[in-house]
């Protein structure tokens, strides 16, 4: 294996840690900025909805997002600090649609504690500093000059050591900050400090409030004519100025994200642990503040952030679950709820477990997670490749080619689907019930295969056929005019579009027609020296209806040629290489770039870039779809034109940032395709797989497609298990009643329904660490084993916990054994037919026993100590590499004569591990804590035990 390591994201971060709304990209228009992970998304307001602007990679996690306006400036700015404490001030250009950096720099300080609650990054209301809570007892102030520029930092000592919350005050002569903060007795206050920016000090400020609800932690700055502060604690909420005290209690709640609604600060959304949404009124008299309101509008997902967009329309961004775009209805609906969602942004995070299973047995494997947290909690199925909807299906065998027609040349949906056979031609139309059904176009001969058909124009349609092409009205449904082949000849491959069609004969003779009201007319003729195997005359230049190249695939001499038409002039002949004909070839036009797909009898598939002018063809590509011979149909999804290629393994092409992307398609084999855009099924396509004629719809043509499986609670492990066609998960339901409290279940799901089939309840404190299907020696049944720990509330670290195994019979959960442990059963694994647990800090294998009585038992073989707490365990063979809580890795090796487990290699460095994983026999991988992934080599060459330790 290579020195290197690559590593790519298959599926950016969908985890919405912060947004913020202003004029950023014109002073007339409104943005919603969104801050997930390590990537910033800028979107405009519209009357349709948001609409994606810009999606930026930021080389960091986003710690702060802020946006602000210096003075003279007629829009917003944006300010983001990231977690290794860099910095930048981001601006719009409108010129070039771009983000342009207008300052950046480093905020790290050689010395000081980070903090325990976060960094927290604020900028004064009036665009005086912006201001930096990055280490504990430490402010770090960012001055800007008069012109908006920013001037050097510096810092200003904080008597406060435990801070909780930092803004800036509103309406203040000199920029003051307000402080939450817990004192050494564990009581909350408040203190306020103007900020003298020439002396770099605090002046003790204008009031403070002692002796604060002790679940106090946030902190919402009221602006002007108000001004003063709301502190929001877990049972009151407090209104605070220099000489206004007020406070009203609330329903006992952890508020984690608020979003003032008017620009005055009268009202304020909250949003809370549970993902309750409540509307805080200031209540006042002029502009004195009397009071303070709360009501309940209604659910959403667990809340990290809230944006107050414009007429009622609000943005929820949330880590726990699905980001939404709700409205706030001034009605509420049959539940009692003021909040409608209207639109979804799927977050697959937090992944705290996944497993990958091959769900519909096609050789490709699907990732199925346990996402989210608390009542957002859910299981995704994340797949690669493109799913349709199936709509309507009958049963047809032997389909050798399909085409739509329309009624009437502008009518925009199709009527007919022509359907051909070996022998004959039968045409289905919609009828009124919206229902397939058999019909007749009089002038098409319906006694033998259909080779190609085609809408013409002046309300006309074509049909080829081995002997002759025929020209029908499609209203009156009458032959207008036939062409005949020459007698002697039969036609083999035929193609058309609006105005043209282009026929071969045997003997590679090469004929071209143009389609007049009422005429064929044979316009040129070509004698090639070989056979012809495939041809296409798809327009792709300014006119639609009328294409100035033909592509012709050849037997013989495996090649492809361009035609200029109407002449039938050679442009371009390009020999394919090997043995394989072509068997379909496409001339089609991608974000304005002009293409020839070439597709093989042997399933692969040849691109080239067309020259539209010269015919010229470069920029070769080859892939492979699949093993069977390919047909190559375009189809438009969402106003974008896309390719189908139906061979074994259907894909559809398509282009994205000017490079062709191919993904495959959720169907087995698939013989024919065609767009059928009908009334009844806009967007559909129809397809011909084994025996069926099926017609349904396309998803989103994107690379990963997501399910979701809400379960209302946290599933925290998952496993499949191929024999039951079963899930089990380990999951956590938290109940928001007046006692928080949480119940823990093994829980059985159906691999294909996703609904519970069984469950297993734990006891009270005991919750699901690991889960693991697997058999044991001398033992043919499959088992499900679960490992647990009894998490008490006065233990730092469990010490005890049990390992249960379970049968699936009749679809039910059935406790074969249990065994107890003394500690949290971290990891289990199946290892030489037994099973290998890791038990706080011992790594210990049990044996599967059967007793007199016929029962089975675990009993403890042999164990390894020497770790902190062994978290991780993957094994290989019979080593077993184990990731530490803080000791890295190591590599033990279990040693069958003695019965032991023995240490073999560590990584000497200290890791805080999240994850292990083998690559092969001698590279292991690794992520820790700081969110890096490292690896490391068994050093295999060393001539003794010391010396082989990873390198």
């Amino acid at each position: 294996m290579s020195v290197w390591n690559y590593v790519v994201t298959a599926h950016k971060p969908t985890n919405v840690t912060h947004s913020c709304v202003g004029n950023f990209t014109s002073p007339q228009e409104l943005n919603l900025i969104v801050a997930k992970c390590t990537r910033i998304e800028i979107n405009l307001l519209t009357p349709q909805g948001l609409q994606p602007m810009l999606d930026v990679p930021i080389y960091g996690r986003i710690a702060t997002l802020e946006l602000f306006r210096p003075h003279g400036e007629a829009q917003d700015f944006l300010f983001i600090a990231t977690e290794r404490y860099k910095f930048c001030v981001l601006q719009w250009d409108a010129e070039s649609s771009e983000l342009i950096t207008r300052a950046m720099g480093d905020v790290s300080d050689r010395i000081g504690r980070p903090t325990d609650n976060g960094q927290i990054g604020i900028i004064d209301p009036d665009c005086r500093l912006i201001g930096l809570h990055l280490y504990d007892g430490l402010f770090k102030v960012i001055p800007f000059d008069n012109k908006g520029q920013l001037k050097e930092a510096f810092n200003i000592r904080l008597e406060e050591l435990q801070v909780l919350d930092i803004k800036f005050l509103y309406g203040c002569s000199k920029p003051t900050i307000v402080v939450l903060y817990q004192d050494n007795k564990d009581a909350r206050h408040v203190k306020t400090y103007e900020v003298a920016l020439k002396d770099k000090d605090f002046i003790e400020g204008p009031w403070s409030q002692n002796n604060l609800d002790n679940g106090a932690d946030l902190l919402i700055p009221v602006p002007p004519p108000f001004c003063g502060v709301l502190i929001i604690g877990e049972e009151t909420i407090v209104y605070c100025s220099a000489n206004v005290f007020r406070a009203i209690p609330i329903r006992p709640s952890i508020t984690k994200a608020y979003g003032r609604v008017d620009a005055d600060g009268s009202r304020y959304l909250l949003g809370d642990h549970a993902g309750l949404l409540h509307l805080l009124v200031i209540t006042h008299e002029k502009e004195k503040v009397t009071g303070l309101k709360i009501e309940l509008l209604g659910e959403t997902s667990v809340a990290s952030t809230i944006s107050y967009l414009d007429n009622a329309f609000v943005f929820i961004g949330s880590s726990y679950g699905d980001s939404q775009l709700v409205k706030l209805n001034l009605q509420p609906d049959a539940k009692g709820s003021y909040v409608e969602v209207l639109d979804r942004f799927v977050n697959l995070g937090p992944i705290a477990d996944f497993c990958v299973v091959d769900l519909e047995r096609q050789g490709q494997g699907q990732v199925v997670t346990c996402s989210g947290a608390y009542k957002d909690g859910s299981l995704r199925i994340v797949r690669n490749g493109i799913g349709i909807n199936e709509q309507a299906s009958v049963e047809l065998q032997g389909i050798k080619g399909m085409w739509s027609l329309r009624s009437l040349t502008d009518d925009p949906f199709d009527t007919f689907l022509v359907v051909s056979f070996i022998s004959e031609t039968r045409i289905l139309a919609m009828n009124i019930e919206d229902e397939l059904e058999e019909t007749e176009i009089e002038g098409f001969c319906s006694q033998v295969q259909t080779l190609f058909c085609h809408c013409a124009v002046f309300n006309q349609l074509v049909q080829v056929t081995s002997s002759s092409v025929r020209l029908v009205s499609s209203t009156t449904r009458e032959l207008r005019q036939e062409w005949n082949a020459p007698s002697g000849f039969s036609i083999n491959v035929a193609t058309a579009n609006a105005t043209q069609v282009l026929l071969a004969t045997g003997g590679g003779h090469l004929v071209y027609l143009e389609i007049g009201d009422g005429t064929l007319t044979q316009a040129k003729h070509a004698q090639l020296e070989c056979e012809i195997s495939c041809l296409d005359i798809n327009p792709i230049g300014e006119n639609p209806s009328c294409s100035q190249l033909a592509a012709v695939g050849m037997w013989t001499d495996i090649s492809v040629r361009i035609f200029s038409l109407p002449d039938l002039n050679l442009i371009t002949k390009e020999p394919l290489g090997g043995e394989i004909i072509p068997r379909s070839v496409l001339l089609c036009s991608f974000e304005g770039i002009s293409y020839l797909l070439c597709a093989l009898g042997d399933g692969h598939l040849l691109n080239f870039q067309l020259n539209l002018s010269t015919g010229e063809l470069k920029d070769r590509k080859k892939v492979s779809l699949g093993t069977q011979p390919i047909t190559l149909r375009t189809f438009s999804s969402k106003n974008t034109t896309h390719v189908f290629a139906a061979s074994d393994r259907p894909t559809v092409i398509y282009s994205s940032n000017k490079k062709l992307l191919y993904s495959n398609v959720n169907l087995k084999e698939v013989s024919h395709m065609c767009p059928f855009n009908s009334a009844a099924f806009p967007d559909s396509l129809a397809i011909a797989k084994e025996g069926e004629l099926s017609i349904g719809t396309i998803d989103d043509i994107q690379k990963l497609h997501i399910r979701s499986i809400p379960l209302g609670e946290q599933a925290r492990r998952i496993c499949h298990q191929e024999q039951s066609r079963t899930f089990a998960i380990c999951s956590l339901k938290t109940h928001s009643n007046a006692e928080e409290s949480e119940m823990n279940f093994i829980r059985l799901l159906d691999d294909q329904t996703f609904e519970f089939i069984s469950t297993y309840p734990l006891d009270t404190f005991e919750y699901g660490c690991s889960i693991l299907s697997c058999s044991f020696s001398d033992d043919s049944n499959v088992y499900y084993c679960v490992g647990t720990a009894y998490v008490l509330p006065e233990e730092n670290e469990p010490t005890k916990g049990r390992i249960l195994v379970f049968i699936v019979e009749d679809g039910k959960l059935q406790l074969i054994a249990e065994k107890e442990t003394k500690g949290a059963v971290y990891s289990l694994n199946a290892f030489n037919g037994k099973l290998l647990a890791a038990i706080n800090q011992k790594i210990q294998l049990y044996k599967w026993m059967l007793r007199d009585d016929g029962t089975h038992e675990l009993q403890s073989e042999c164990g390894h100590h020497g770790h902190i707490l062994a978290l991780y365990v993957q094994t290989r063979g019979d080593f077993i590499v184990v990731g530490d809580l803080m000791k890295s890795i190591s590599l033990l090796i279990y040693k069958h004569e003695e019965g032991a487990i023995e240490e073999r290699a560590r990584d000497y460095n200290a890791n805080w591990m999240s994850a292990v994983e083998i690559l092969d026999d001698d590279i292991y991988l690794g992520a820790e804590n700081n969110f890096n992934l490292f690896t490391v080599r068994k050093n295999s060459e060393g001539a003794t035990d010391e010396e082989r330790g990873p390198s």
